[in-house]
């Protein structure tokens, strides 16, 4: 992992890349054969994929055990709709989030927006898919002194991608606003973009065996 800062007065920008060790050739996942069901493991897994992002409740009870940073930062999405194009997220003025000068830490504003956007790509893709932040920029505006919402808008068509089948890449601009409680409501504090890498668990498993095959097959008698 690389990691950039740039000062540039009067803003902060932050760079976060990850090599990237995907192919890059996109292909539809190759169907499960009849014969070889789900086994116990990743009937569970399906499973708790699919609590967690049922509601804010069992988002958090997982989170206490896969992700302790977000439990522990208290973010909250609010779910999205079947018509809904994006999404936000609101991450709370607590101790935990805030710096010693009581604003919100910007290691809290910068982690928890790849949180909230996994979050969101994860809840529209399903259980079915896995979610890996390919690349992530994140620009500092101003302070924060309160609750940070995350309002967060795909460029791409998310649903159609997921129909259409196959890996593929889907970026999310972020907006990162001040909760205020008198008018105006909210003042922008931050910009986000951040690229996430979306993989069926079916093609997973297919590369995983057609690995495992070709080791057997050159394995020395």
């Amino acid at each position: 992992m690389v990691m950039s800062v740039h000062v540039n007065e009067p803003s902060l920008s932050v760079k976060l890349n990850q090599p990237d060790e995907r192919p890059r050739d996109v292909r539809r996942p190759p169907a499960a054969p009849a014969d070889q069901p789900l086994n116990w493991f990743e009937k569970i897994e399906s499973f708790i994929s699919q609590l967690s992002v049922r509601n804010n409740f069992w988002h958090r009870v997982c989170s206490f055990v896969w992700l302790p940073y977000a439990f522990l930062s208290g973010i909250k999405m609010k779910m999205m709709n079947a018509t809904t194009a994006g999404a936000s997220a609101v991450l709370p003025f607590h101790r935990f989030n805030r710096n010693w000068y009581n604003a919100m830490a910007g290691a809290a504003l910068l982690g928890n927006s790849e949180i909230a956007g996994g979050m969101y790509v994860f809840g529209v893709c399903g259980a079915d898919y896995t979610v890996v932040c390919k690349h992530m920029e994140y620009k500092f505006l101003r302070p924060c002194f309160g609750p940070a919402v995350y309002k967060m808008t795909p460029r791409e068509d998310l649903r159609a991608l997921v129909t259409g089948g196959g890996e593929f890449n889907v970026t999310l601009d972020l907006d990162v606003h001040q909760q205020l409680y008198k008018p105006p409501a909210e003042r922008r504090v931050g910009r986000c973009v951040v690229t996430f890498h979306v993989t069926p668990k079916s093609m997973v498993k297919a590369r995983v065996a057609r690995n495992r095959d070709r080791a057997e097959a050159t394995a020395p008698q």
